[in-house]
């Protein structure tokens, strides 16, 4: 029999939470391949620790994020890529909060952090998420070689539709960031 299990943090939690992942900033010290290896090598070491589901589910949260700093045809500003590896340096520590290789809850902190950092780069995700939907359509639509007759570019219809949802990114971000404080 499931027994649902809910924890609400309050803003005295959530400033305590957001303080320790501050501490973890990297400021331009981390690189990307680095955060993208070990978040690879978080969620890979949960799922082979036999973690809880509920767990495993925040901390496949991980795989868009990742996917945005990755991703050749979004390319995200360098500041923007900061913002969002600022937010996973936390991860990158297995001796955090709770030590990751602690049986059954090691990944409950990474889990609370990535809802942390999903919830702070709302907007980012938002945006890739439409990007991506947007590429799809447009390659399903022109076809997925590629439409030679098209009079714009693969290159020109995603520069286009990635600059127009950045700059809705940042302007979404300005608004979330004041709702939120």
């Amino acid at each position: 029999m499931p027994i649902k299990f809910e924890v609400e943090l309050d803003d005295q939690d959530l400033a305590y939470f957001q303080r320790i992942i501050d501490a973890k900033n990297v400021g331009g010290e981390v690189e990307v391949p680095d955060i993208v290896q070990a978040t690879s090598d978080l969620l890979e070491g949960a799922r082979q620790a036999e973690t809880p589901r509920f767990i495993i589910e925040k901390l496949e949260r991980l795989e868009p994020l990742v996917a945005m700093v990755t991703d050749a045809e979004w390319r995200l500003p360098t500041d923007d890529i900061r913002r969002v590896l600022d937010a996973l340096a936390y991860l990158a520590d297995p001796a955090d909060l709770i030590p990751d290789d602690m049986p059954g809850f090691g990944y409950l902190d990474d889990a609370v952090m990535v809802e942390l950092a999903c919830r702070k780069l709302r907007p980012e995700l938002e945006a890739y998420r439409d990007f991506c939907v947007y590429r799809q359509a447009e390659q399903e639509r022109r076809g997925a070689s590629g439409d030679s007759s098209a009079p714009v570019s693969r290159g020109d219809w995603l520069e286009s539709r990635r600059n127009d949802l950045q700059q809705r990114m940042h302007q979404r971000r300005g608004l979330f960031g004041r709702r939120t404080r």
